[in-house]
């Protein structure tokens, strides 16, 4: 497996995957409430790939995960109680990162969210920030053991899940 940035020509193939993971995880235990089409978008995917922001991993000429990373963030994020004071540029957010159904209970997503680390300290990054869909024990055990504080629940809106609870982490790097 290779986790590399994604190409502008592998676009098609991305959106494939987040439409597959969509449909494979609907009615799931762990459902990320994701909706096709509007999260993520083929815009917002187009522009992290354009951004050097869109992170895949490789097995065999497919794609078996996607994460994005950027400096953006949803309205509320500047409510809650960092541990750390930053600059919205001093700061990552991951968003959007799965894994496909088939390669679930690998390592994929640990592998992913170490390549995000590595990525932000050679960035020179205070801080990684996300928030995990309420509910989302796995992401959040995730996070936990890769050295995530939890910070707060929070409700935050997105297209696809509507104003919802979201748990907000945080890594200072």
């Amino acid at each position: 497996m290779k986790i590399r940035q994604a190409k502008i020509n592998e676009l098609d193939d991305v959106m494939q995957f987040y439409y597959d993971i969509t449909d494979d995880m609907k009615g799931s235990e762990f459902e990320p409430g994701w909706e096709k089409d509007v999260y993520p978008t083929r815009e917002a995917v187009q522009n992290a790939i354009q951004n050097d922001e869109l992170f895949i991993a490789v097995i065999d000429k497919s794609v078996v995960a996607s994460m994005i990373l950027n400096h953006e963030c949803t309205d509320g994020y500047e409510t809650a109680s960092w541990n750390i004071s930053a600059t919205p540029e001093e700061v990552i957010s991951i968003h959007a990162l799965g894994v496909s159904v088939k390669q679930q209970g690998k390592g994929i997503s640990k592998q992913m969210v170490q390549k995000a680390i590595d990525y932000c300290k050679d960035q020179n990054i205070k801080a990684i920030r996300l928030d995990v869909l309420g509910g989302n024990i796995p992401a959040s055990k995730l996070y936990e053991s890769m050295g995530f504080k939890y910070i707060q629940t929070l409700k935050l809106f997105y297209e696809d899940t509507g104003l919802t609870d979201f748990l907000l982490y945080e890594l200072v790097l």
